[in-house]
């Protein structure tokens, strides 16, 4: 596989550099997750940075490399958001609870 260097900004990682392993397009994973340890055996933290570019070329405008942004206001909580996704819903009642809304159901 693949590597490149990338620089990491802002948070807990500013200023450092890991090697981040390339996807098939020859680009870095859009989010980049790093699980820490709790103090005292706790639950850990995830810090999340997303990608950026770094710069952009003169003369077309092309992205000249990437660059990780720390993200501390994460709402994805790791799933991908597709344009035609449904909305996280809480649980629904099971189908044969009483009040369930069927044909000839008395609502005991």
């Amino acid at each position: 596989m693949k590597s490149q260097d990338t620089p990491f900004e802002g948070g807990p990682m500013d200023g450092r550099v890991l090697p981040v392993l390339l996807g098939p397009t020859g680009h870095p994973p859009k989010t980049y997750r790093i699980p820490v340890p709790g103090p005292d055996g706790g639950p850990p933290t995830v810090l999340v940075y997303r990608r950026v570019p770094r710069g952009h070329s003169r003369r077309l405008g092309l992205v000249q490399g990437w660059k990780y942004r720390y993200d501390p206001d994460d709402t994805t909580g790791g799933r991908l958001r597709w344009p035609w996704s449904k909305p996280a819903t809480p649980a629904a009642p099971p189908p044969d609870a009483p009040g369930s809304g069927k044909p000839g159901d008395t609502n005991e």
